[in-house]
């Protein structure tokens, strides 16, 4: 069950500490010149013709199907509003990838028992997929003229009175007027035309043009949620999946499981005991000829079977301890601490009633390989082990003051340790600077026997 660090771990001591660009100005400067605002100033551009057309579309669809009910040819007109709402969302999901960089996946597709238009219709009618996207055609409406709006007038605003010197010439030469105009009644008029006024303008557009791609980001995650709440997987679909995927794991992780006892079998106790038989055999025939040469022969046979016994012991210990069963978490890893090359402190603080036998396993091999790793390239000199309970979940740390480097995307080793403990809702997170120290959780849920 030993993970190789060499390409799972992580290369401890041998990876790089990767520097990120640094930019020289402050990212409030920044942010009214980046592409990623000008991408979501745009997707809130578009989101006014695209809100009109889909509402309208929705609106005139779902009226005409509702209208027509008392007639059958209400069914596929409310089916065909249903399909095109899908196919809307569809666009809408590239936009917000293409413009927001939100990633959503599609929906589940429909389910249908039999072939045909009738079961289609119904499909589409039962779908509650197709009905959130007909959901998300109406409501995205109202809410991107309120974006559109906002976001419109602080840029238009922003960037004109930041600018104002450059095009206030234009009120005394072509509007009669000193400047822009603040307050005017019959017998008084205030201008901006003085170079204090002036000043004040630009520092308070500077202001609005730098506040603004935050209040537009700000909006635009309204519609990443919407998109992702409405035009996304359902939950229970979303469930299904991970579920199917975290029975693929458990499936591969038993089949290796399978290959590596019946390797270690061929290779190990099975050879052995091969090679005893023929040397029982051998010493068989001796007996009679030369006792001693057989009385060594048999001495040695001796030697062969406690070595062979040993290594059974040591595959029965891998496939699932005794001591695990017999005494529990704390009794199981203070042995396996026992075994470790570097000094551990191992501290259990469980309540009396064991976790499910599946979870007491995964738990154990996890500290198992982790400290495995940790005596095999960690080049710690200490380590320790923490085992509590927090509300419903397991929680396991193994801190070691080693080289550090350990990373779950570096190789199998560690991701293959975080997809086992995914398959049963569980977390791995690793904490491993270069130079140390490694701190590495663990988080698996508490389900009683």
């Amino acid at each position: 069950m030993a993970t190789e660090y060499g390409q799972g771990y992580g290369s401890w001591g041998g990876s790089e500490a990767v520097g990120k660009r640094r930019h020289r100005l402050p990212a409030g400067l920044r942010a009214p010149f980046e592409a990623r605002s000008w991408r979501e100033f745009a997707y809130v551009l578009l989101s006014l013709p695209i809100g009109i057309l889909m509402f309208t579309y929705a609106v005139t669809m779902v009226s005409l199907g509702a209208g027509l009910l008392v007639t059958f040819l209400g069914v596929p007109v409310l089916a065909g509003a249903l399909a095109g709402a899908r196919g809307l969302g569809a666009m809408e999901r590239a936009r917000a990838r293409g413009l927001l960089g939100v990633e959503v996946a599609s929906p589940e597709p429909l389910r249908m028992k039999r072939s045909g238009a009738m079961a289609w219709m119904g499909a589409m009618l039962k779908s509650g997929t197709s009905w959130r996207h007909m959901l998300y055609a109406m409501v995205q409406f109202p809410w991107a003229v309120f974006s559109f709006v906002v976001a419109v007038n602080l840029w238009v605003f922003g960037w004109s009175m930041l600018t104002y010197p450059l095009w206030f010439w234009v009120f005394p030469m072509w509007v009669g007027q000193g400047g822009i105009q603040l307050y005017g009644d019959e017998s008084h008029h205030v201008y901006l035309d003085n170079p204090f006024e002036i000043t004040v303008t630009v520092l308070v557009g500077l202001l609005i043009t730098m506040a603004t791609p935050w209040i537009v980001r700000a909006l635009t995650t309204v519609d990443g949620l919407m998109v992702r709440g409405l035009l996304g997987p359902s939950l229970l679909a979303t469930r299904v999946v991970e579920l199917e995927s975290d029975r693929g794991v458990v499936v591969d992780t038993a089949a290796a499981d399978l290959r590596r006892i019946e390797r270690d079998l061929h290779d190990g106790a099975q050879a052995r005991l091969v090679a005893l038989a023929m040397d029982l055999g051998l010493a068989k025939e001796k007996l009679a000829e030369d006792p001693q040469a057989a009385a060594r022969m048999v001495d040695e046979a001796h030697g062969e079977v406690k070595t062979a016994l040993q290594e059974l012991r040591d595959l029965a210990r891998g496939i699932h301890p005794a001591v695990l069963t017999d005494r529990g978490l704390d009794a199981a890893l203070s042995a396996v601490a026992s075994r470790c090359t570097v000094p551990v402190q191992v501290e259990v603080d469980l309540p009396v009633a064991r976790p499910a036998p599946a979870i007491e396993g995964i738990a154990y091999f996890t500290v198992s390989e982790l400290l495995q790793n940790v005596s095999k390239h960690s080049r710690a000199t200490r380590a320790t082990v923490d085992v509590w309970k927090v509300d419903d979940r397991l929680m396991l740390q193994v801190v070691d003051n080693g080289v550090g480097g350990a990373d779950t995307s570096a190789g199998s080793g560690l991701a293959g340790l975080a997809e086992r403990l995914d398959a049963v809702d569980g977390i791995l997170v690793v904490d491993s600077p270069v130079a140390g120290p490694t701190r590495i959780t663990a988080e698996l849920p508490w389900r009683r026997a």
